[in-house]
């Protein structure tokens, strides 16, 4: 036999011959998914382990023993991981965005990297504008004081008419401008690539520098993957930039902000609230990060712009179509 991939002769017929070997795929599911992944992981003939709480360690002891990974973003796939991961094939991101994964690394050893980028992205842009309106209407401020007994209004703003800016206009900003553009807010994009076609349709002014958006924007709402270029991209020298009083919402990744120029920011009044699904360290650990999170004027939740029902069953869907699409090539190549 050329290779092990050639008992997938063909998806009708893989869980049988599967089921028949007496060698079958193993895959690891490292991280909370939707069943729907697991079983049909399963209905496919492959050996599956579902350990969605399993440590550092046990993942460094047994990767070596499975030929497909499945991970969130709580998984780091770093050089070390890799480097024991002797039979992988496909590692399988339950989600959108790589940034846990040394994709690079991961080439280099012959391994598929995969995700599920369009799945999401309708929960994502639903809870940025949630948290955009939350951080106007100091909804969570005023929550708190009447569970305490207290019946003190607070005053909020308005966001129609106010101008937004976007920076990344992919998939989730998108969705983020049509919303925001029905609720009668101007949008301002700036994406590196170029997005004047998606921009017309949102009736989206396109900012030529982030310098630019960052000066025209009542409310700024971060849009893009982590990368060494957009580590720390909002800092001391862009809230200098940003008009005063701006709002602050990330739902991308933590990292894109610096934290510890948003806290000052925050403390000077330059940004008068910040709105956050993502921190740099998850959960925080830095004594700068629990200031942070404890900052009156902060709403923070847990990672949760793609946990809804709706969009885990679409993750779950998109991920195991891709790894049956894999394992069809691999059947092709090897005929």
């Amino acid at each position: 036999m050329a290779s092990r991939w050639c008992t997938f002769v063909g998806l009708e017929k893989l869980a049988r011959e599967s089921a028949q070997s007496s060698t079958l795929f193993s895959v690891l599911v490292a991280d909370p998914v939707d069943p729907i992944l697991v079983d049909g992981l399963r209905k496919l003939g492959l050996n599956v382990l579902y350990k969605p709480s399993i440590s550092r360690e046990e993942l460094l002891d047994s990767i070596g023993n499975y030929e497909v990974l499945v991970v969130r973003s709580r998984t780091r796939v770093d050089r070390e991981v890799l480097s024991k991961a002797g039979k992988l094939k496909i590692i399988a991101r339950a989600g959108v965005g790589l940034d846990n994964i040394d994709v690079d690394e991961a080439k280099r050893r012959g391994v598929h990297v995969i995700c599920a980028p369009e799945a999401p992205a309708q929960s994502v842009a639903e809870l940025t504008i949630g948290l955009m309106i939350a951080a106007a209407r100091r909804v969570v401020e005023a929550c708190e004081r009447v569970k305490r007994g207290e019946w003190a209004k607070v005053t909020g703003i308005e966001l129609y008419g106010k101008t937004l800016g976007i920076v990344g206009l992919g998939r989730i900003g998108y969705k983020v401008a049509e919303i925001a553009r029905a609720m009668g807010m101007k949008i301002v994009a700036y994406d590196v690539a170029d997005v004047r076609q998606k921009a017309e349709r949102v009736n989206a002014k396109i900012a030529s520098t982030l310098e630019e958006i960052l000066a025209a924007s009542d409310v700024i709402s971060l849009h893009v993957p982590l990368t060494k270029q957009t580590y720390h991209m909002i800092s001391y020298r862009e809230f200098e930039i940003a008009k005063q009083g701006v709002i602050l919402v990330n739902t991308s990744r933590g990292a894109v902000v610096d934290t510890k120029a948003l806290l000052d920011a925050l403390k000077r009044g330059k940004v008068s609230a910040a709105a956050l699904d993502v921190l740099e360290n998850e959960p925080p650990r830095e004594p700068w990060e629990l200031e942070l999170v404890r900052h009156p004027r902060v709403i923070v939740t847990p990672h949760v712009g793609s946990q809804t029902r709706e969009a885990q069953r679409r993750i779950a869907v998109e991920v195991l179509e891709r790894i049956k699409q894999l394992l069809l090539t691999r059947v092709e190549r090897a005929r």
